[in-house]
């Protein structure tokens, strides 16, 4: 049922100019859009950013910020994100907080779009960004009702255009565009090739973290010994240059590789461990780097994030099921379970681990969400390997869980001997 939206107020010119269509100045002269989803919704808004037309799994984050690193987050290729937050850009784009080259998502859906930023970093508008990369904005949509229906309804595929604005054609394309559920989005998003991580970025002259104007990053809890520089292969399924910048800091010589490399070509780096990273799509479907991720059990240490995680519960036998509407934000309540301790967790998926059939494997649960009881990290009995669903890198958000990183290198260093 078309969606009844209030006429937006006058907006003036973005910060830093921008194309006109981009930013109108008067609602007038503004470019309708439409989000049209599976189930028959079709909400109206209005285009931001790039225009034409693209699908994807409509899902929600709701972190108050974070938008760049949202963006540019690749376990979100093949989804249009909606912020459940009322206003979004109002600190622009900064060259700093990127989590990838550039955005993955399919589509951004947010109630107000600010085209004036106010922060010191920024060098472009939201909308400047979107449209340089080709991907569709759309604002003037009630993200807060599209959220409860996707909570009630579940997450499922949609559509935004400005090509159409024929509420019946929109759904029809809607219902013929592609299901995520059994898609391998991995291998649209891992590297080409073998890449080694100088600190913020794969090349040998980029700056090094102590020499960026801004650093908000916390500091380990202990550092790594002076002498001990651990060789970690990062298996890339869409990895967050987050996790990469907390291994650095640790004193890691990090290299990235493609998903699918077998386990002969990830040791012939001579490892001390692996990181199998988040990244994006049904973990099933990965079917490369659940079998790279077999072949390596008991050789070296192993930490799963997010969809590392999910990889490590096939690896071993067990299953994953899809979430109703998943987890997407800045403030899951997780329990460390040995301990009772409770983290705010920065969480992203939407598939998730059944414990009931990992039983026998040798992997016990140690990490529960506070919210549905779902699983939310495990480690096994004998072997040095652990992982969890959430992101203990944060990027963007908060930093209860980044000693993981530490655990990882007293498990390297453990292992060492």
């Amino acid at each position: 049922m078309p969606c009844k939206t209030q006429a937006p107020k006058e907006r003036p010119q973005g910060a830093f100019g921008g194309s006109p269509h981009n930013i109108m100045l008067t609602p007038k002269g503004r470019i309708p859009a439409l989000l049209a989803l599976e189930d028959g919704t079709v909400l109206r808004g209005f285009s931001f950013g790039a225009r034409g037309e693209h699908s994807g799994e409509v899902v929600f984050n709701t972190g108050m910020t974070g938008y760049q690193e949202i963006l540019t987050d690749p376990s979100y290729c093949g989804q249009i994100v909606t912020m459940t937050y009322t206003e979004i850009g109002n600190y622009g784009i900064n060259p700093e907080d990127s989590e990838s080259l550039h955005p993955w998502v399919e589509g951004f859906v947010v109630r107000e779009f600010n085209p004036i930023p106010s922060n010191w970093r920024a060098r472009q508008t939201l909308g400047e960004y979107l449209e340089e990369h080709g991907v569709l904005g759309i604002e003037g949509i009630d993200t807060r009702r599209l959220t409860r229906h996707l909570r009630t309804h579940g997450v499922q595929t949609g559509l935004i255009t400005t090509q159409t604005l024929d509420p019946d054609e929109a759904v029809a394309r809607a219902k013929a565009a592609p299901k995520l559920v059994g898609r391998n989005l991995v291998a649209e998003v891992t590297c080409d090739a073998p890449r080694r991580w100088y600190g913020e970025g794969y090349s040998e002259d980029s700056p090094r973290p102590e020499h960026l104007t801004i650093d908000i990053t916390v500091p380990p809890t202990h550092a790594a010994a002076p002498d001990f520089h651990p060789n970690v292969v990062v298996v890339d399924c869409g990895v967050k240059q987050s996790i990469l910048r907390h291994l650095h800091r640790r004193g890691c010589q990090v290299v990235t590789v493609p998903a699918n490399f077998t386990a002969e070509q990830v040791l012939a780096f001579e490892p001390h461990g692996v990181v199998l990273s988040n990244g994006a799509g049904d973990p099933e479907a990965v079917t490369s780097v659940i079998q790279l991720t077999r072949d390596l059990i008991g050789r070296l240490p192993i930490f799963g994030i997010c969809l590392g995680h999910q990889i490590l519960g096939l690896a071993f036998g067990g299953r994953t099921y899809k979430l109703k509407f998943g987890h997407r934000g800045m403030n899951h309540p997780v329990k460390y379970l040995p301990t009772g301790r409770v983290e705010i967790t920065t969480q992203n998926h939407g598939f998730c681990v059944d414990m009931d059939t990992l039983n026998g494997s040798g992997l016990i649960q140690t990490h529960i969400n506070l919210n549905d009881k779902s699983c939310e990290g495990m480690r096994h009995e004998d072997f040095p390997i652990f992982s969890v669903q959430f992101h203990p890198e944060a990027g963007a958000g908060p930093h209860d869980s980044s000693h993981l990183f530490d655990d990882f290198m007293a498990l390297m260093r453990d292992s060492r001997t």
